[in-house]
């Protein structure tokens, strides 16, 4: 018994594909029932690289061999070749550039790199003529692949579509922009900022390729450049640095100007008593128990009118025998950060809050004040800290206002 005759005729075992001869694979291309190409084992040594790829870093030595590695183990994703007349056809001034090669790289080129540094001697390509058409489309196929990755730099992009545009303009120089950013499916206005990179220095253009400069710099270097011609690297980079202040000063006062127009009514005083003098004593029953300067709760909405009285004539009598009495400095002593919180625990207990521990301070405002009131507080607190302490105010602005 044959293994087939084992293994029997199942539906699923049935449909394995089989190989066609050259004269039904022929057949099955011009009945559109197959693909013009399929997967073909070629030899890297009749294989080279076009020299189109804008692409030029590829990854160090030890990427190379990692990914190489890889490859020896499995090749996941095909390369895609075209023959060398296709090439040639397109390029036949590239002929001493990719010597005796039957075969031209279309896509997969770090993969075909990296299988050379390891010694690999084939790879799996799919080869696929119809990519050479014109040399429109095999520039558009050939940069399709790198727009999108994470790794292809700002510069290379910019030089891709340069050649894109170049070629759309052998038809017709009039349009090619338009034509380029159609073929890669984006507007215009991307294609004329990706070519304005390629008009800075050449020192600009390698801090974008070493991501020390962003693109959204660059683009907006290169518009003023296009007005003011004739600046180097170093005026431009100057220009940028002024331009950086200028903005966030003016975000900075508008920030101001919001505080100081918006209502202060809401602010807390060094008692946690409404600063607002309209408030009234209904008012402040009303509100939770907030913390006082000196972690002490405010007073209990169960304080009666009588108490009320009697605190306020003693308060009165105080205040005469205090007029010829120094006037008590601010307040330094901090409570130490063993100490309870501020606010009532279980069983009816007090638990203060320790003035060190800015963030439970924070949390215990927030809920205990309505929204407008703490926003307020945070800009009075923000004024304080950009008067008083200019430097913790500057690292701030930077940790909340990063570049955008």
């Amino acid at each position: 018994m044959s293994i087939a005759d084992k293994l029997g005729t199942g539906s699923s075992f049935s449909q394995v594909p089989r190989g066609r001869s050259a004269r039904g694979r022929a057949k099955a291309v011009a009945q559109g029932d197959a693909p013009a190409y399929e997967l073909v084992r070629l030899r890297l040594d009749e294989v080279s690289p076009t020299p189109l790829n804008p692409r030029r870093n590829f990854g160090s030595d030890e990427e190379l061999t990692r990914f190489g590695e890889e490859l020896r183990q499995a090749q996941l994703a095909a390369c895609v070749a075209v023959t060398r007349d296709a090439y040639l056809a397109l390029w036949p001034t590239h002929e001493s550039r990719i010597g005796s090669a039957h075969h031209v790289l279309v896509n997969g080129e770090r993969r075909f790199r990296s299988a050379v540094h390891v010694g690999l001697e084939a790879l799996d390509f799919v080869v696929r003529d119809d990519l050479a058409a014109s040399r429109e489309q095999f520039i558009n196929h050939l940069l399709k692949e790198n727009l999108d990755r994470e790794d292809f730099d700002v510069i290379e992009r910019a030089r891709g579509v340069k050649e894109l545009v170049d070629v759309c303009a052998e038809k017709s120089a009039r349009g090619a922009r338009s034509r380029a950013a159609e073929q890669l499916g984006r507007d215009r206005s991307w294609v004329t900022n990706q070519l304005s990179l390629l008009e800075l220095p050449e020192e600009l253009q390698v801090m974008l390729s070493a991501n020390t400069l962003a693109e959204r710099d660059g683009r907006y270097l290169a518009r003023y450049l296009r007005e003011h011609p004739g600046l180097d690297a170093a005026a431009l980079l100057e220009h940028l640095k002024h331009a950086k202040l200028a903005a966030a000063k003016a975000k900075e006062q508008a920030a101001l100007r919001e505080g100081e127009n918006a209502d202060d009514g809401g602010l807390l005083s060094a008692d946690n008593k409404p600063a607002n003098p309209d408030h009234t004593a209904a008012d402040t029953a009303s509100s939770p128990s907030l913390l006082s300067a000196d972690n002490k709760l405010a007073q209990s909405p169960s304080a009666t009118a009588p108490e009320t009285a009697t605190r306020t004539s003693k308060d009165s009598a105080a205040s005469a025998s205090a007029s010829s009495s120094p006037v008590p400095g601010p307040r330094h002593d901090h409570a130490p950060t063993a100490s309870t919180g501020a606010s009532p625990g279980a069983g009816g207990q007090t638990r203060r809050l320790s003035y060190d521990e800015a963030v439970d301070v924070v949390r215990s405002l927030h809920a205990k004040v309505d929204p407008d009131v703490f926003a307020q507080g945070a800009r009075a607190w923000m004024r304080i800290l950009q008067e008083h302490h200019p430097d913790e105010y500057a690292a701030l602005l930077r940790e909340l206002l990063p570049e955008q």
